[in-house]
């Protein structure tokens, strides 16, 4: 993706507890010849590492043995920037945001105990009160022959925090404030994540 360098994350750390923080990302290959995307959600072991599985009649997966090149976007909390908080005119509006893209290739996961294996750690990351062990082997097992299971071996990843970094501290302050009084989740999300970058400067 297009990172200009005072966008750009470099700290494998940061990008890491990004995807893990984010990690209901869509994943998206080539399929007969077309970009195909399906919202996915990846178990994010490590910066080389993700896991995840999708329905068995999603007809993407029926490429990955031809074009296992995957690209999977995690997306964070974005927000609608308005000109009117800058010091300095003229200025048009933009959208600060927070992505991580990862590439890699996906391998897709066959043996029933490596995928029950990869459905626990799914399970276990967002489910506290249920587990797996209480299913019936007989209804699991059915379960599991209707989905796909996969791993990726990320080759790279791309960081791009883009949080007004390429206007002055006194219009980043004046983003941070507007954002810190919407109502708007997101909107305040971005302005804690500009505040501690603003910190760093």
């Amino acid at each position: 993706m297009y990172i200009p360098k005072f966008n750009q994350v470099t700290d494998a750390g940061v990008m890491l507890e990004f995807m893990q923080h984010n990690a209901f990302a869509t994943l998206v290959s080539l399929h007969q010849g077309m970009p195909f995307a399906t919202p996915i959600p990846f178990v994010v072991e490590s910066t080389q590492r993700l896991t995840g599985h999708m329905a068995k009649a999603n007809p993407q997966w029926t490429s990955f043995e031809q074009n296992g090149q995957v690209l999977i976007i995690f997306q964070g909390h974005h927000s609608f920037i308005s000109p009117t908080w800058y010091e300095k005119h003229p200025s048009v509006p933009t959208w600060n945001y927070m992505t991580v893209q990862a590439y890699g290739k996906l391998r897709v996961v066959e043996e029933p105990e490596a995928v029950k294996e990869l459905l626990h750690a799914l399970v276990s990351q967002y489910e506290q009160e249920w587990k797996m062990e209480e299913l019936p082997e007989t209804y699991l097992h059915g379960m599991m022959q209707g989905i796909v299971a996969f791993e990726i071996e990320i080759t790279r990843l791309e960081g791009k925090f883009k949080l007004s970094q390429n206007r002055s501290q006194a219009d980043q302050k004046r983003v941070v404030e507007a954002l810190g009084a919407s109502s708007n989740p997101s909107d305040r999300a971005i302005a804690e994540q500009m505040a501690k970058h603003l910190e760093k400067q």
